[in-house]
């Protein structure tokens, strides 16, 4: 009907008269009447005397007029497979009668005459007046089903256009659109007020009708557009929720703020009235909101249905405290479970890193003929990868009870040799044991490694009361030994990550404080501390970090540390979003060529997963190439006026890509750039040794600031790429434009950025190893700058991190060979086929669940080792870092057990997730689906459901431990 509605109006002038004078439309009209049937013809015969009868006097003619009027009207409404021709023949009228309206006096019969008008404007010029809401409130709105669907699909969207015009009138921007005070007949349809309340009232008589017949989305964007979505939970029943709830969270990561926490608000309320307490906690995780996860567990009192709960929460790493499935929450029974799943897939025998390297079927030996210049860093690789593959097993043929292999490694690899047993025993506490008998040798890089080592094993495993991780680790936390006292807060902060234990907060808050310290060890207490509060905004950790930024000395503040307080600030305030505004504002008034670093990395973080494109469209700003004046001044502004005159024809991201080309030659930083720069200090101090006889200190404070401030554009642009992946990470088409942005960034930007790309490109698909993306990550590592090399390479590992994907497998090995006399680049390499492998393919570093629930831990430990490897040369030195990812790390697996806690056998489909979001009917949410037994894996982008009514499930999500029970309506098949 729009189609042909939108045909008649082409047929009117905009004012709304209808056409008389011309002779080509009466034409057209009498040939129009010569071929209407009989039928037709007497139909518009009879309408046009209803309304002859309308303009008589005899008043006792309207009301019965009117309602054969309306008769016509709605039966023909009823199926709308073209315009209803009663409307057809009657808009010719629509004038006359609009007139007529304005004449009367009677209040039943302008009533009645309004819902015609109202009708009958569908189809009439509109010229922003409104009329079909105009006269529908007129009428009183009654009955307004019995018009159509169409013709309420009409009015909710002229409420939303009103309602739009409403809220910019009263905004600061208030005016009246050009033109509408010259028309006369325009300003007077405009002096109508549409109230709000009538507005309302009308929209929430739409509304269940949408829900009666299937526009569930409908009714969600009429909601929206009047800013009323709380109203939504008392129309839905049994029938609509689901549809309108899934409606409502899949559109989250398009809605600005506040809206986005208005839709998640409601669903959950609407979630928790219907009893579907699974979906109902994962929004209150999503929310953060604690006293929301308390409601969902006080609206049971079934222990079973509690348990379920517990275990969603568990996947989290959660700080809820419930004391009835306490130990749940605490995983105390996470490596039990994880050793039934590698008892059942036959994975319990412990594989060596040769499984992985696979020498042998390299011919040339090469690697091996460089392998003597630095053995004993190849043999600190070696122990990473054992660990990485290991992980959780509390088994291997290499590390436990073989105190050798320790020193077969140098110096501080000692430290992370030993670790890596924690990373083998990781979840199960007979770790500790393990590991005890290394705090009583005489090298404190052993006994750094048993500490850090104790933390990896323990990490997220919580026991009650009795903490064994914190009661041996806190003894050590302020050892004058820096190695020793780093490791053992760097282990506090693996193992109670995303716990908000206050014990160790007032164990580590006196050392990140404390500004006498070394800024090395202030740093990692933040760090930890903000991975034990991560996401809490917590005020105490952010006033002893913004104190180190105040009160350290510039030198310190030059260090690479300095990033991770920077970094912490950041986790600290993790998907707040508006609520960092205030640590911004206090950021800003710092005196410090930092500030812009930490506010591009801290606002990143506050806003990780939302999608949002504003924010996304200010970074790559930021990476835009600044156009720079030297000789040729005239000629840069030149081909500046001719950049604006583009901007003009092309989008917004592709003008960024072409001034980022165009620009290349004078933004980056060419050696000719720096030899002026560096000629130009040179005569500044010629000239002051000459005026005043100074010793040139001026000149090497200036040129420490200039240092200084390198270091700072470098943080900046670095935390840049880093961002635009963090936020675009929460939405699918965000992270597509994103790698193409990627792309872009590494042919234009300058070998600070270009370092940075593969991380960001590996941060976007974790563990979702896509050809596109590990096949340009392959182009990548053979660069020729070796930071955007040994960046790529790890980037591999984490796109294919515990996946076994044989073609990444294939890359790495081969990289392997062709760094083999690179050792930093061998080193990385080994590390990436440790990640691929990891825990032989059951473990994910996803950084999503099947409910789209951001794990925070998990973000935060990736973030970690990112930030970390802006510089790798550091942290290859300081490689104990890399253990932070043991905190992010889960088994991907489905795990069903019975009520009484017993794992059991039942046949799931594995299968593609599908969005079945606004579709008709039951669309399967799976495709492409193998039926399996449990337990079993599942891969980034999987979903799984049973297979029969045999069980039924506690939770609508099969994914981790799920709990069934017995359908005592189930009757198996013959």
């Amino acid at each position: 009907m729009v189609e042909d509605t939108d045909r008649m109006k082409e047929a009117v002038p905009e004012s709304g008269a209808p056409v008389e004078k011309e002779e080509k439309p009466r034409k057209d009209n009498m040939n129009e009447e010569e071929q209407l049937s009989e039928e037709d013809l007497k139909l518009k015969t009879d309408l046009e005397l209803l309304v002859e009868r309308l303009k008589e006097d005899d008043q006792s003619l309207y009301q019965p007029s009117l309602d054969q009027l309306k008769d016509s009207i709605r039966s023909s409404t009823s199926s709308m497979t073209a315009v209803p021709k009663p409307l057809k023949f009657l808009r010719p009228s629509y004038p006359g009668l609009c007139a007529l309206y304005d004449k009367w006096n009677d209040k039943t019969l302008k009533a009645s005459l309004a819902e015609v008008l109202s009708v009958l404007a569908m189809t009439y010029s509109d010229n922003d007046k409104h009329d079909s809401l105009r006269y529908a409130l007129l009428s009183g709105a009654k009955n307004i089903e019995s018009w159509g669907h169409e013709y309420i699909r009409h009015l909710a969207l002229e409420i939303g256009e009103v309602y739009n015009d409403q809220m910019e009138k009263e905004g600061p921007s208030s005016g009246t659109p050009e033109g509408r005070e010259s028309d006369s007949e325009s300003s007077k349809w405009s002096s109508f007020e549409f109230s709000k309340e009538e507005i309302l009232d009308l929209s929430l008589e739409i509304v269940p009708y949408f829900l009666k017949h299937n526009g569930e989305t409908d009714a969600v964007d009429l909601l929206l557009e009047i800013e009323s979505i709380s109203k939504l939970p008392q129309f839905v029943d049994e029938n609509t929720y689901d549809r309108v709830c899934q409606y409502m969270v899949a559109c989250v990561p398009l809605l600005p703020p506040p809206e986005d926490v208005n839709f998640l608000k409601t669903a959950y309320s609407i979630y928790l009235s219907k009893n579907q307490l699974t979906e109902a906690l994962c929004l209150a995780i999503r929310l953060g909101d604690e006293s929301l996860v308390r409601s969902v567990f006080d609206a049971t009192t079934d222990v079973v249905v509690q348990k379920q709960l517990a275990y969603i929460l568990s996947y989290q790493k959660s700080s809820f405290e419930y004391e009835a499935v306490q130990d749940i929450i605490g995983n105390t029974k996470f490596s039990e479970h994880f050793l039934y799943l590698a008892k059942e897939l036959n994975l319990t025998v412990p594989k060596v890193p040769e499984d992985i390297y696979k020498s042998h079927l390299d011919g040339s030996k090469s690697v091996f003929s460089g392998a003597g210049l630095d053995s004993a860093q190849q043999n600190l690789a070696a122990a990473f990868v054992n660990g990485f593959m290991n992980m959780g097993y509390c088994n291997d043929k290499m590390l436990v009870d073989n105190d050798n292999w320790i020193y077969k490694t140098k110096g501080s690899g000692m430290t992370s040799a030993v670790a890596s047993i924690g990373s083998i025993f990781q979840w199960n506490l007979e770790g500790l044991q393990q590991l005890d008998k290394y705090l009583y040798v005489e090298e404190p890089e052993v006994k750094a490694g048993a500490l850090l080592g104790i933390g990896v094993s323990a990490c997220g495993v919580h026991d009650g009361d009795v903490e064994p991780a914190l009661l041996l680790l806190q003894d050590y936390v302020t050892n004058s030994n820096t190695t020793i006292s780093s490791s053992a807060i760097l282990g506090l902060g693996i193992a109670f990550a995303g716990s908000r234990n206050v014990e160790v907060l007032g164990l580590l808050l006196p050392l990140a404080a404390d500004t006498s310290l070394p800024i090395e060890t202030s740093a990692i207490s933040s760090l930890a501390l903000a991975h034990i509060f991560v996401g809490t905004c917590n005020g105490d950790i952010t006033a002893s970090i913004m104190d180190n930024f105040l009160e350290r000395s510039g030198s310190d503040l030059k260090t690479e540390w300095v990033r991770f307080l920077t970094l912490a600030l950041g986790i600290l305030y993790m998907g707040q979003g508006e609520q960092v505004d205030d640590v911004l504002e206090t950021i800003s008034a710092i005196q410090h060529p930092m500030t812009s670093a930490i506010e591009v990395l801290v606002s990143a973080c506050a806003y990780a997963g939302t999608g949002d494109v504003l924010l996304i469209q200010d970074l790559l700003h930021r990476l835009t190439p600044k156009a720079t004046k030297k000789e040729g001044a005239d000629e840069a502004e030149d081909e500046e006026e001719e950049e604006e005159e583009e901007e003009a024809e092309v989008n917004a991201v592709t003008d960024f890509l072409n001034d980022a080309a165009n620009n290349d030659d004078n933004a980056a930083p060419t050696e000719s750039m720096k030899v002026e720069e560096e000629g130009d200090d040179t005569q500044e101090e010629s000239k002051k040794v000459e005026n005043g006889g100074e010793d040139g200190g001026d000149a090497e404070l200036a040129k420490e600031e200039s240092e200084e401030v390198n270091t700072v554009m470098v943080d900046e642009l670095s935390y840049a790429v880093l961002g635009i992946a963090m936020i675009a990470l929460g939405e699918d088409i965000g992270k597509e434009m994103s790698l193409r942005h990627f792309g872009h960034l590494m042919h234009y930007g300058n070998e600070h950025i270009r370092s940075m790309v593969p991380l960001a490109m590996g941060l976007v698909s974790v563990a979702d190893p896509q050809m596109k993306v590990f096949d340009s990550l392959s182009r990548y590592s053979h660069d020729a700058d070796l930071n955007v090399s040994m960046n790529s390479i790890f980037a591999m590992g984490l796109c294919g991190a515990g996946t076994n994907n044989a073609r990444l497998a294939q890359l790495l090995r081969q990289l392997a060979s062709y760094y083999s006399r690179e050792q930093d680049a061998l080193f990385i390499t080994r590390m990436a086929q440790g990640l691929v492998h990891m825990g032989k393919g059951t473990m994910t570093l996803d950084i999503f669940n099947d409910a789209s629930v951001l794990n925070k831990v998990t973000l935060a430990s990736l973030l970690t080792v990112l930030v970390g490897l802006v510089s790798p040369s550091f942290m290859l030195k300081n490689h104990q870092l890399f253990y932070m990812l043991n905190s992010a790390v889960r088994p991907k697996f489905i795990l069903t057990l019975d009520e009484e806690g017993q794992p059991i056998k039942v046949n799931v489909r594995v299968g593609q997730a599908v969005d079945t979001v606004g579709q008709a009917g039951k669309p399967k949410r799976i495709t492409g689906w193998i039926t399996q037994s449990t337990p079993v894996l599942l891969n980034h982008g999987e979903r799984a459901e049973l297979e029969t009514d045999e069980y039924i499930s506690y939770t609508s999500h099969i994914e981790g431990v799920v709990i069934l029970k017995k359908n005592p309506d189930f009757e198996k098949e013959e």
